[in-house]
């Protein structure tokens, strides 16, 4: 049975303003690499050949970017007028995902886990449980949705950025679904969002699945200047043009100008 991914990719960003004005956030450099490009190495090298990525805001500069000679094939890309919300693109697309497993993902974090045991923990899951969420310890577990497992794995309970949360245990915002979770979803054209609709629905029948790994939301310019730093899989780069005219982008200069003030601060 082979799995597909969506690929989250459209969102504004803005808490990375003044970066994200001229530049989209799943496009963020780490190091000299896109963040959109390691989810997609990744994914690859996992054994997920179909991909699907919603396009949305600066989507001109985010299809430059797909048009590259390396994802041919591989990727499938789909423009939203407006914003669908990280159930509604699934729903919307539903058709290209029949067939096997999803993997879904927010590409606006940066997480190094090993997919292929993810994967095969989805596979290996209860038979009750039609979600596999991968987790994450945190060390921000108010800004976090903090999950809570009974003694097989399976979510119990889920306290979405609470003032008190009762561990750091948190969702990655990483999903294996297989197609019962999907006729599911078809039939629920209300549902927009995961983890404040369909997580709650669902407690009894998501698998936990926990990433040792890093995993940073890049969300703000603190959390992308953490990721520069970092040891990091699938670092390797295709330079073609789009990396060659990426490098010269004024981006990298914001990325420089941004750790420079960092520094002054801690000082």
């Amino acid at each position: 049975m082979s799995t597909k991914a969506l690929l989250l990719s459209g969102g504004y960003g803005t808490r990375l303003s003044p970066l994200s004005d001229i530049w989209p956030k799943c496009l963020m450099p780490i190091k000299d690499k896109a963040l959109l490009e390691y989810w997609i190495d990744t994914l690859h090298d996992s054994g997920i050949h179909d991909i699907l990525i919603n396009l949305h805001y600066l989507s001109d500069e985010v299809k430059k970017f797909l048009e590259r000679d390396k994802f041919k094939g591989l990727v499938t890309c789909v423009y939203e007028d407006k914003l669908l919300g990280t159930a509604g693109t699934l729903i919307k697309n539903h058709e290209f995902f029949r067939g096997g497993d999803i993997l879904l993902a927010h590409a606006d974090n940066f997480c190094s886990a090993n997919f292929s045991d993810f994967i095969y923990a989805h596979q290996e899951k209860p038979k009750s449980s039609i979600v596999t969420m991968m987790t994450f310890t945190t060390d921000q577990p108010e800004s976090c949705g903090i999950v809570t497992t009974d003694t097989n794995g399976i979510l119990i309970d889920f306290h979405e950025k609470v003032s008190s949360p009762p561990s750091n245990i948190a969702n990655g915002a990483i999903y294996m679904l297989n197609e019962e979770f999907l006729d599911w979803i078809t039939q629920q054209s209300e549902i927009t969002d995961f983890s404040l609709e369909v997580i709650p629905r669902l407690l009894g029948k998501i698998s936990v699945w926990h990433n040792e790994g890093i995993h940073i939301d890049i969300g703000s310019i603190e959390n992308l200047l953490k990721c520069q730093t970092l040891e990091r899989k699938n670092s390797e780069v295709h330079r073609d043009e789009w990396h060659y005219l990426f490098m010269k982008h004024p981006i990298h200069k914001l990325i420089e100008q941004a750790r420079e003030r960092n520094e002054e601060k801690s000082k």
